[in-house]
């Protein structure tokens, strides 16, 4: 894991765009994302164990699995929303970058490879997209039923009951 602020300049979402000023995972924490380092299944097991998550499937984000459909999800994942639930992601292969917003609302840059476990809690304001090699498989928890509801980022989502939960536990 690395993770670093965005640098904003123009072109493609899938390459670094890091600005040379690093994030540390206490500055994360901060942010409520949690960042785990887990080579073996056995550990993804017992976290799920221990933070009920029940479910779980598996994802491949690739031009070969997604066919034509892959530039639009990209796209559609790259645009800034948050869940009602946490975001749990255990990266099985390839690579990616999750963007969370940081204190004063800057991008920050968490690129993952495999055997990286990421936890965004429900509320943060984040985005995703593969680096330019376009392959990340990962797995994802869930507390209940495996659901992925993004909410995109508006004004009217600063009344969201999960977003405002997480602005008074993080964000002041």
């Amino acid at each position: 894991m690395r993770a670093y602020f965005y640098d904003n300049a123009e072109g493609d979402q899938r390459l670094p765009h890091n600005s040379g000023r690093e994030v540390n995972e206490e500055e994360l924490k901060r942010v409520g994302v949690l960042y785990y380092r887990m080579p073996e299944l056995s550990s993804v097991d017992a976290l799920a164990r221990e933070r009920g998550y029940k479910n779980r499937d598996e994802i491949t984000v690739s031009p070969e699995k997604m066919g034509d459909a892959y530039e639009s999800k990209v796209r559609m994942f790259f645009d800034e929303h948050l869940h009602e639930d946490e975001e749990i992601r255990y990266i099985r292969g390839g690579q990616g970058y999750f963007d969370v917003r940081s204190k004063g609302d800057e991008w920050v840059r968490i690129q993952l490879e495999k055997d990286d476990l990421i936890i965004l809690p429900a509320g943060i304001y984040h985005r995703f997209t593969t680096d330019e090699n376009n392959y990340v498989q990962a797995m994802r928890l869930f507390k209940d039923e495996p659901k992925w509801t993004p909410l995109n980022r508006s004004a009217d989502l600063d009344a969201n009951e999960f977003r405002k939960a997480y602005v008074t536990q993080y964000a002041n």
